[in-house]
């Protein structure tokens, strides 16, 4: 009756463990570092998931360096194998394009989406004795970006973008060491991405007085993503809406995953979203407009969910 027991990392693998009624599903959800907002959301879906299903689905949480790791662990990975990346970076592997140039795999191209989480959103988070409360400001600052993860990078990104790359200082450390690190004043400032409130810079602003930087219209659009305002009062001492941008976020599994527990997975989390929403705020912001984001061929299992919901996907536009 057991089946196969796998992870779940900013991925979400499921392991069916049996056909008879009661069976246990067991999947391993992978998304991201700990401490970080995602890798706490899927402490939440874990247990929102073995809630909603009266202990049917059992989710194990994985840590993860992050959603370029997520995809490429695909190709090693089996029926219970779930993790989450932004859709755009799907599209890249199964392209063979950016950081995935040279390292295309007959497996990307099995990649299935399963339903949208919170997005990334970008947050800019300086000491106010550093006395930046602009991108401009930055110039001369020790930031620290972290290695490997979106934030990392689309930190980098946005440092050439605006033209600062040259005069920042890059902190040599992991992200999970920033609000240490911020603290001591070995810093001036981080960046992270992960859905509002990110639990990092809630910690951040309640260890030190911080500002979270908005980026003005000309950048935003330079950026080529989404705005996103982070409304006043989400974090400590942040007395007015800050504006950044996010990018859309999905969870995925491969065509390994047998239809019924793709179905079961997608119904649980729509059917338990709301409840979760009461304890986190950043599930409030998961509607079924998002699924317009979502540009991965969806699992058939999770599509017969959508259809009989009557959400609107791409497959049914």
């Amino acid at each position: 009756m057991n089946a196969l027991r796998q992870t779940i990392c900013a991925a979400f693998a499921v392991g069916l463990l049996g056909s008879a009624a009661g069976a246990e599903t067991r999947v391993t959800y992978k998304s991201a570092k700990s401490g970080t907002s995602y890798y706490q959301m899927g402490v939440e879906l874990a247990e929102a998931m073995k809630a909603g299903s009266g202990g049917d689905i059992s989710v194990t949480v994985e840590e993860s360096q992050g959603s370029v790791q997520n995809v490429m662990e695909v190709r090693a990975r089996g029926a219970d194998y779930v993790f989450t990346t932004p859709p755009s970076l799907v599209g890249l592997a199964q392209d063979g394009k950016a950081m995935f140039e040279g390292k295309t795999a007959p497996a990307f191209d099995e990649i299935r989406a399963l339903f949208p989480i919170p997005s990334l959103t970008m947050h800019v988070v300086m000491s106010q004795d550093s006395e930046a409360t602009s991108m401009a400001d930055l110039e001369g600052k020790s930031i620290l970006l972290g290695k490997g993860s979106f934030g990392a990078t689309e930190g980098a990104k946005y440092l050439e973008m605006f033209g600062l790359s040259d005069s920042v200082e890059i902190a040599d450390a992991e992200l999970s060491n920033a609000v240490a690190a911020l603290k001591n004043g070995q810093i001036d400032g981080f960046v992270t991405a992960g859905s509002f409130p990110a639990p990092n810079v809630v910690e951040a602003a309640a260890s030190t007085p911080v500002n979270v930087i908005s980026l003005n219209d000309e950048q935003i659009t330079q950026s080529k993503r989404t705005r996103i305002v982070i409304p006043a009062g989400t974090y400590a001492g942040q007395e007015q809406d800050v504006t950044t941008t996010s990018l859309p976020v999905a969870a995925f599994t491969t065509t390994k995953m047998d239809d019924e527990t793709a179905y079961q997975l997608t119904k649980t989390y729509w059917e338990n979203k709301a409840k979760m929403a009461d304890t986190s705020p950043w599930w409030g912001n998961v509607t079924p407009e998002l699924m317009t984001n979502i540009t991965t061929e969806l699992h058939p299992g999770a599509l017969r969910y959508y259809e009989e919901a009557g959400i609107a996907t791409k497959a049914s536009q």
